[in-house]
């Protein structure tokens, strides 16, 4: 039987009670270091632990076999913003007003209220450190170490934003590198971000290192694969299968070069490392874009190819080495499911993540704690997943219908319109056989689970202001 909406709805508004299927607590007392990497663009078809053939991956490949790969895991928005912004705080990025890829022309970002991973992690005693890309607000309020980070090293926003992108013009200012809270670097060049990712690597080292004496979250935020696509010279046509190879590559060797310091201080059994990317591929850029494998379109849109992402989980002895996980997962997840290991408390106000440990734990018979899950774009409810079955409502998306751009020039978008759907994820992952005809009653039980959320988080596309809804933060 369905849960009621009422049910529905108060689940949702009271955030999650961690049960009694976490860690034990002495277990839990043995805090673990936290090491989430994520990259930018990367696809669920560009590992080869994916089926990716198009990319060389032996260290994610490893990662992979050490630990639990996810085949349904989901970020909140396929959109760079808004996807970090349901990483770190647990929430759908439009509870808490985080849309689109806030630029350096924006004056939103994380508001202070919101309780970051970093946050919750620190108030336990943990070093945290953010490295890579930000993206959740330019101005010192939201910048990571106003957020419970203690270091922090990076771009504030997208690599693309700056005025010698060839489709920019003049219409972004110059590329900032910030350390703590200081530029550094007021006009970063091609020239320095064909070293983005081996400063990442170098940065991520030197805190491992720092810190191995305590616990610690590191977040390593890779601005690759995003467009313009930049790498080192020891990484420039190593593979031979193109520029985009050649950067997956350098990030793979990124990976390894973490693991590799882990062991070396002895942590491995004491980290939990998580990598997963911030949403699908940017299609339109043909050769210089990722690929979604079998899943329909990708980044911007509410198909599986834009919010179901890669996901590599480990911790040796604790999360079982060689297994896949099948069940819905999701970024959201990660803070929850983390409070519970460390005996943090969750935020005062409503969540959306769930406590994922007897996935990653390998309990027998565990399932998703997610009855239902949403796709927004923006504030608008594009579609819904309950079990097996997808619900696209009306709504329309960008396609790539005609020839992708290459060698970093976009092309072959147009804009289509979904009229409605049902898919049947399990059968159909692609989601190309539409089967609303044919399944009615699951039909009417996706429109009905559908009306609560609406009443909590909103949905522009009904004119409805979730009663669950909670401002960004403004610079004035």
């Amino acid at each position: 039987m369905p849960v009621s909406p009422s049910l529905f709805a108060a689940t949702l508004l009271a955030g999650l009670t961690l049960g009694t299927l976490s860690l034990r607590a002495s277990e839990a007392a043995q805090t673990p270091n936290v090491v989430v990497i994520f990259t930018d663009d990367q696809g669920y078809g560009d590992l080869g632990c994916y089926g990716g053939q198009h990319v060389v991956t032996p260290h994610l490949d490893r990662l992979a076999t050490q630990g639990m790969r996810f085949t349904d895991f989901y970020v909140a928005q396929a959109v760079c913003g808004a996807s970090r912004a349901a990483l770190l705080t647990g929430c759908y990025p439009n509870r808490i007003g985080i849309q689109g890829a806030p630029g350096p022309m924006a004056t939103y970002g994380i508001h202070q209220r919101e309780l970051l991973l970093s946050e919750l992690l620190k108030h336990k005693g943990y070093a945290t450190a953010a490295i890579g890309k930000w993206h959740l607000g330019h101005h010192v309020q939201f910048l990571p170490q106003q957020h419970g980070f203690d270091q922090y090293f990076g771009l504030p926003y997208s690599n693309d934003m700056w005025p010698f992108h060839p489709e920019a013009g003049t219409k972004f200012p110059d590329l900032p590198l910030i350390e703590g809270d200081r530029v550094i670097n007021p006009k970063v060049t091609s020239e320095d971000q064909n070293m983005l990712t081996r400063w990442y690597t170098e940065h991520a080292i030197e805190f491992i290192k720092g810190h191995q004496e305590q616990p610690f979250f590191l977040y390593l935020a890779h601005s690759m694969p995003h467009v313009p696509l930049h790498t080192s010279n020891d990484f420039r046509g190593t593979t031979g299968l193109g520029m985009y190879a050649d950067v997956i590559a350098e990030i793979d060797d990124s990976v390894g070069q973490v693991l590799a310091t882990l062991q070396e201080c002895g942590l491995d059994e004491k980290t939990l490392v998580i990598f997963s990317t911030d949403n699908g591929p940017w299609l339109s850029y043909g050769n210089h874009a990722g690929s979604a494998g079998p899943l329909r379109e990708g980044k911007g849109t509410t198909f599986e190819g834009g919010v179901r992402v890669p996901c590599l989980m480990r911790w040796p002895g604790r999360i079982p080495s060689g297994t896949v996980c099948r069940e819905l997962a999701a970024t959201i997840d990660i803070l929850p499911t983390i409070a519970g290991l460390v005996g943090a408390e969750l935020p005062p106000h409503p969540i959306d993540g769930r406590d994922i440990w007897p996935l990653m734990s390998g309990l027998p018979d565990a399932k998703t704690p997610h009855e239902t899950y949403l796709y927004y774009w923006g504030h608008e409810l594009q579609a819904i997943r309950s079990g097996r079955w997808k619900l696209h409502f009306k709504h329309t998306y960008r396609s790539l219908t005609g020839t992708p751009g290459r060698d970093g020039k976009a092309g072959g978008y147009s804009e289509q319109t979904l009229s409605g759907a049902l898919y049947d994820l399990e059968a159909d992952v692609g989601e190309s056989r539409n089967v609303k005809a044919k399944y009615p009653d699951v039909m009417g039980r996706l429109h009905w689970l559908a009306e609560p959320a609406r009443i909590e988080l909103g949905d522009s596309a009904r004119k409805i202001t979730g009663a669950g809804f909670r401002e960004p933060g403004q610079h004035e």
